[in-house]
């Protein structure tokens, strides 16, 4: 029994092709499609990591948010930064905090809010950027009626250890 393997990636799934010469006619093939997540690779000598984002575990950052860490040395090859996606519920905030060794960026994905890094207050949407600088406090609010949904880059990556709340009332 041989079997020949076709695989071809998008950035949401993977197809599988598999055509079993035993019983399968030349002409039939059947056809796989599954999400596979993590999806490690190697290709020429280097490890391509692929994690959808429906099948890493959600977790509670310490400043409240539910985020989903997509690639990070815990998980992945990266070493000196993480790519998770966050999540504010509608009406929810995030308790004010900073990081000494870590800068952040926020992409923002759907929802809106309002972010404040120090003592700057502004609006954010879907297609806005935000660079959080380390040691700049900061915390974002859902002002919407939907789950606001950021990327957010941290560089090192995340760790629990850098993060310092700080007290609302000053």
């Amino acid at each position: 029994m041989s079997e020949s393997l076709e695989i071809g990636c998008t950035s949401r799934y993977c197809r599988l092709s598999l055509r079993e010469r035993t019983s399968f006619r030349s002409s039939e093939k059947a056809t796989f499609v599954a999400y596979l997540s993590p999806l490690v690779v190697e290709f020429k000598g280097v490890t391509v990591d692929i994690r959808h984002i429906d099948t890493v575990p959600a977790f509670t950052t310490k400043d409240g948010s539910e985020i989903c860490e997509l690639l990070a040395h815990r998980n992945s090859s990266i070493r000196n930064q993480s790519l998770a996606e966050a999540r504010v519920a509608p009406g929810q905030t995030t308790t004010p905090n900073y990081h000494p060794r870590t800068e952040e960026i926020y992409y923002i994905l759907s929802g809106e809010g309002q972010m404040r890094i120090g003592d700057e207050l502004r609006r954010v949407e879907p297609g806005d950027a935000i660079a959080i600088p380390p040691g700049e406090t900061h915390q974002i609010t859902n002002t919407g009626g939907e789950t606001l949904r950021f990327l957010c880059c941290c560089a090192p990556g995340y760790e629990h250890e850098d993060t310092v709340l700080v007290d609302a009332q000053g």
